[in-house]
């Protein structure tokens, strides 16, 4: 009877313990890492940032997995499970809904699809070009701020966006409400809270950034984009898995598996737990479009100035520094390309 009960609530038996678990662990250690934030020892502190920014990384992967269907048996399981770690990510001024169709457009267009055109705002404003420029010469995640602020401010300001407003000022109050109480109890919490939100983004967008070499379109949710003979030759050949570890693949856990990303646009719908051994049998045990963290960290350092206003996303060469060109991608994130 247990096992027919998992069957009917995860969309695999095989899920239910590490869908358990990767929802139990998002969940507690996000709340739990507040305690540690306001507690009086700095290593507490310490441990708090790194604990609230991990669990935020892998709600934000979860919001992935739920967009895909693969965490529950039920669409509307999913949906609730995405909405809940939506909020945990912060990513909640949009929901969970506008994210997956946007996602799914990713995958159907082989593109990478983003309502909000920052490039066009960076030419027509330099000042803040350059502003965002040093920001992020300093270190600070500046252009994935603007990327998740616009999501806030868009349904303000802009008419096409206005039927978003009611969820996006619902959540701005509801999310001041309790930074105002953290405040309250905890300032130092309040000031760690966002240091550890700028490691997620660091995170999310150094993984982000190296996915692919895909053409990058600024347009309406549901304006199509032309095809253009991107077929799935096409999508294998521009898209690129970056692990956290290809000795150690339990590592890999770090991220929920999102790094091996030609086996999931080869097979969308195989869940995170899955994934390792959909690469093994995909591409065996090379290195087939894997390229090295080693190799990544280089370039995400030396091309976060550039990475700003870049026209692409650059290209991978051979032999060793193959990734030295790779410039990367902003503003493809899941969460913020709505």
């Amino acid at each position: 009877m247990a096992t027919l009960a998992r069957s009917t609530v995860f969309r695999e038996s095989a899920g239910a313990v590490p869908n358990t678990l990767a929802l139990g662990y998002a969940s507690f250690a996000w709340l739990g890492s507040f305690a540690l934030m306001g507690a009086e020892p700095v290593a507490f502190n310490v441990i708090g940032v790194l604990l609230c920014a991990h669990a935020m990384v892998i709600a934000a992967y979860l919001i992935h997995e739920a967009a895909h269907y693969t965490l529950f048996a039920s669409p509307a399981l999913n949906r609730t499970a995405g909405e809940w770690v939506n909020f945990i990510a912060g990513s909640c001024y949009a929901s969970f809904e506008r994210i997956r169709h946007m996602h799914l457009r990713h995958h159907r267009d082989r593109a990478d699809v983003t309502c909000f055109d920052f490039k066009g705002l960076m030419h027509r404003r330099p000042v803040l070009r350059r502003a965002i420029e040093i920001l992020e010469w300093a270190y600070v995640p500046a252009t994935e701020i603007l990327m998740h602020l616009q999501v806030v401010w868009r349904p303000f300001f802009v008419a096409t966006q206005r039927p978003h407003l009611p969820r996006a000022a619902a959540m701005l109050t509801l999310r001041l409400a309790l930074l105002a109480a953290l405040a309250w109890w905890s300032p130092k919490a309040l000031v760690l809270y966002f240091l550890a939100y700028g490691l997620l983004l660091h995170v999310t967008n150094f993984f982000d950034a190296f996915h692919h070499t895909f053409e990058q379109y600024f347009t309406e949710a549901d304006v199509a984009v032309p095809l253009e003979g991107r077929d799935r030759d096409y999508e294998q050949a521009h898209t690129f898995s970056n692990l956290v570890s290809g000795r150690w693949p339990v590592l890999n856990l770090l991220t929920l598996n999102f790094g091996y990303h030609n086996a999931h646009h080869e097979r969308a719908a195989v869940p995170w737990y899955r994934l390792p051994t959909l690469h093994r049998e995909l591409y065996g045990e090379g290195a087939c479009a894997v390229i090295p963290l080693s190799e990544l960290l280089v370039t995400w350092r030396r091309n976060r100035v550039a990475r700003v206003h870049s026209a692409d996303y650059g290209g991978i060469g051979e032999g060793p520094g193959r990734a030295d060109r790779f410039v990367g991608a902003h503003g493809v994130s899941f969460m913020t390309v709505v």
